[in-house]
């Protein structure tokens, strides 16, 4: 059993993290949070989500898991004003999860968690390459970015004590470099990694409000991490590498 009112912000930015890669998810509840570990089709990107009981102004919960069908939470935005409160029920073994809102009772079918992909392992690797940055700057330099090129490099360079981001097309290219007040720490251990910008986009969207920081090694992956809600909730995102003839 899970039954929780958490604000309506809350819960889009929630779906909104996680529809950036996925489409479906198991989600797991218990007395202290909520939380999800997916991965996307390709295998290329992973979200890690935490939700404290504490993001809820109500919460109450056994342990266990339901299968979401994000698209169809995602379509119960549009009726919800940005102060609603929303209440998600779920009893013991119905097939659905029921949402009260604004005199509204929704009810959306859940998905058979045998037919999920299970829970990916999160791989333990060292990203030695640190810096922390408001999310709107990266946003509008990934949206920068993908005018040229559908690749991004994310480059630390401890000789100049720079972090940027460079991406070059055909015949164009772009460079965004943020130092100084542009940023709000780096450890600037060398790291440079290459990335598709498809992915970088949706994430980016969801960031955009936060400050974020991002993890990097050399040709590795990178790990862009972020609270939400006041600091209540936390989202973990791990994207590969692009590797190309001659890296």
């Amino acid at each position: 059993m899970f039954k929780g009112t958490i604000e309506a912000d809350v819960l889009r930015t929630t779906i909104d993290a996680i529809s950036a890669l996925v489409t479906e998810c198991r989600l797991h509840y218990s007395e202290s949070e909520v939380h999800t570990s997916a991965v996307d089709t390709a295998n290329v990107a992973m979200i890690n989500l935490r939700l404290s009981r504490d993001a809820f102004s109500e919460y109450s919960s056994s342990e266990g898991e339901i299968g979401l069908d994000i698209a169809k939470f995602k379509n119960i935005f549009s009726m919800l004003g940005k102060s609603s409160n929303i209440t998600l029920h779920y009893p013991d073994g119905s097939n659905k999860i029921d949402l009260t809102f604004d005199g509204y009772k929704y009810f959306i079918a859940l998905l058979d968690t045998n037919t999920l992909k299970k829970d990916p392992n999160t791989p333990n690797i060292e990203l030695p390459g640190q810096v922390t940055l408001a999310g709107s700057d990266l946003y509008s330099a990934i949206k920068a970015a993908a005018v040229v090129s559908d690749k991004i490099w994310f480059v630390i360079d401890p000789v100049e004590q720079l972090f940027y981001i460079n991406a070059e097309g055909d015949t164009d290219h772009i460079k965004r470099e943020f130092n100084g007040d542009d940023i709000v720490s780096c450890n600037y251990v060398e790291a440079k990694s290459l990335f598709s910008i498809d992915y970088l986009k949706d994430m980016g969207k969801v960031m955009s409000g936060n400050e974020v920081t991002i993890s990097l090694g050399i040709n590795h992956p990178a790990r862009f991490s972020f609270s939400i809600a006041n600091g209540k909730g936390y989202i973990d995102y791990l994207i590969a590498p692009r590797i190309e003839a001659g890296q």
